[in-house]
């Protein structure tokens, strides 16, 4: 009887064991699976400036809402949403809605924008005419090859007083064969990189120079002390975050960007561009 007792108990003890120890990797794996519930990595491309600037300044808060934020720098503005489309980036910040809209109708791409951050007033630039009324009849204006670009730079050329567009024509669609008055005879060369803008500016003298403000910045240009003139801040042309539709309404993504609309935010890009890039909520 005494030797059926122990092995009864030996039995037990094992039996407990075994319990015990399912429950401890019950319990590790519990903790595991809540670890990797409240981390969430999100993949964003950015222009260097001001747009990754911009978020390396949120990735902090970002952080204590369990979202790390992967910075992936673009210098061009093709790859970014060829690359969100083929899900290597799960958001990008670095065009404004006009463009997007244009690759979205030229591609196909599946993509939208799910909150407006900044806008980068677009800026004339010149080596050597100091002033709207100095500039010579036929100066040259050299401009990007970004077509959604077009009619946002002609219209503030109107703003200006230096020519007409067609009222029939919408000002953000615009294009150079939509001038109808132009008395400064001025011709305009769309034949270029946004990234190159800044070295013909320093190349070229007597030509005006469009430039997009974040290359301007790059470049160690200040848009509101350097350029001949520049958008006013009531712009349209809002810099967005951009998705795939899939993800429009994912929980990580609409938390990037309340952040970004938040207070501290706001206040870090009024302080760090002084105006040359102004943010929106």
């Amino acid at each position: 009887m005494k030797k059926i007792l122990t092995l009864f108990s030996v039995l037990l003890i094992l039996a407990l064991a075994a319990c015990g120890g399912n429950a401890e990797n019950s319990e590790d794996a519990t903790s595991d699976e809540g670890t990797d519930q409240e981390q969430t990595t999100i993949k964003i491309g950015a222009s260097s400036v001001p747009h990754a600037e911009i978020l390396e300044e949120a990735a902090p808060l970002l952080a204590e809402k369990g979202i790390e934020l992967d910075i992936e720098p673009y210098e061009d503005y093709v790859l970014p949403n060829d690359d969100l489309a083929s899900g290597e980036l799960d958001a990008n910040y670095f065009q404004h809605i006009p463009y997007l809209e244009q690759t979205v109708a030229d591609t196909g791409y599946e993509l939208t924008h799910i909150g407006g951050i900044h806008i980068e007033p677009m800026g004339v630039y010149s080596k050597s005419i100091a002033n709207i009324d100095d500039i010579p009849e036929g100066t040259e204006v050299i401009l990007s090859n970004s077509v959604s670009d077009h009619g946002r730079i002609l219209g503030l050329f109107q703003s200006e007083g230096l020519l007409t567009i067609d009222e029939s024509v919408d000002v953000a669609e615009a294009q150079i064969g939509d001038i109808v008055d132009n008395p400064k005879d001025l011709t305009f060369t769309p034949d270029f990189d946004p990234a190159f803008l800044p070295e013909l500016y320093e190349a070229e003298e007597d030509t005006l120079v469009v430039i997009n403000t974040n290359f301007a910045i790059e470049a160690g240009l200040n848009p509101l002390e350097d350029s001949l003139f520049i958008e006013g801040e009531e712009s349209p042309y809002v810099n967005v975050i951009a998705v795939k539709e899939d993800d429009e309404n994912d929980e990580a993504l609409q938390t990037l960007v309340d952040v970004l609309h938040s207070e501290d935010m706001q206040n870090f890009i009024l302080d760090n561009y002084e105006g040359a890039v102004v943010p929106v909520n």
